[in-house]
């Protein structure tokens, strides 16, 4: 599920989600090794141009090594190389998250009448912390809901935080909880923020942005959430 705090951080702006971005285009580690497919794929032409591939449209097995990294890191499968939709889904989404730059109040949708408050764009999958108009922190890239899952959108307070909580429906670590939406919470997760299809309706974090969440939000403070994650 999703996952709380202590206020006192800088405010951080657009390298938050510049340095993942930045991360995501790094080879994965070395794993078993699987098939690599030579077949072309329906999004051969822009996948090659996010991984700063000669764009030719058409698949070489140094294209597929490259893409085959790509969906190894972010946990996309079959990682078999293959140019398809859900692997230019991610891309699409991170190119979108980029362009927000350090304005991602830019749609005027989260309040800026309620003091301090987390905002949650799912269609983007961004979160930041504002004050009033002021921006706090973020924007991060996040992991929501999955379809079936969805994180439930609207006006909501951190009702509860608990540092090392351990979910009793999943048996997992939730580190950093802070519950704002029944067992809806931000926490962090040793996943990547653009694994799909996504969490079990928290809002994920990594671990660097769940302790500033932490340090920066307390019981109490409204968190917002709105829009619909793609394919949800």
């Amino acid at each position: 599920m999703g996952d709380i705090r202590r206020r006192g951080v800088v405010a951080l702006g657009v390298t938050g989600l510049v340095a993942p971005l930045a991360l995501a285009l790094t080879a994965a580690p070395a794993q078993a090794a699987s098939s690599c497919t030579s077949q072309t794929g329906p999004y051969q032409k822009q996948v090659e141009k996010f991984l700063g591939r000669p764009v030719d449209g058409k698949q070489s097995a140094a294209d597929c090594r490259a893409i085959q990294a790509f969906q190894n890191r972010h946990g996309i499968t079959p990682a078999i190389g293959y140019a398809g939709s859900v692997t230019w889904g991610v891309m699409d989404l991170m190119n979108k998250q980029k362009a927000v730059g350090n304005n991602p109040e830019k749609d005027g949708a989260c309040p800026v009448n309620k003091g301090r408050i987390a905002c949650v764009n799912l269609t983007l999958q961004l979160s930041w912390i504002q004050d009033g108009k002021k921006l706090v922190y973020g924007p991060v890239p996040v992991r929501t809901g999955r379809k079936g899952y969805v994180t439930r959108t609207g006006l909501k307070k951190i009702y509860w935080r608990d540092l090392h909580h351990v979910s009793t429906v999943y048996n997992v670590p939730m580190p950093y909880s802070q519950f704002f939406d029944g067992g809806q919470a931000f926490h962090s997760v040793n996943l990547s923020m653009w694994n799909p299809p996504g969490s079990h309706g928290c809002v994920n974090m990594t671990t660097k942005d769940a302790k500033a969440y932490w340090s920066l939000l307390r019981t109490g403070d409204d968190v917002f959430v709105y829009g619909r994650k793609p394919g949800t």
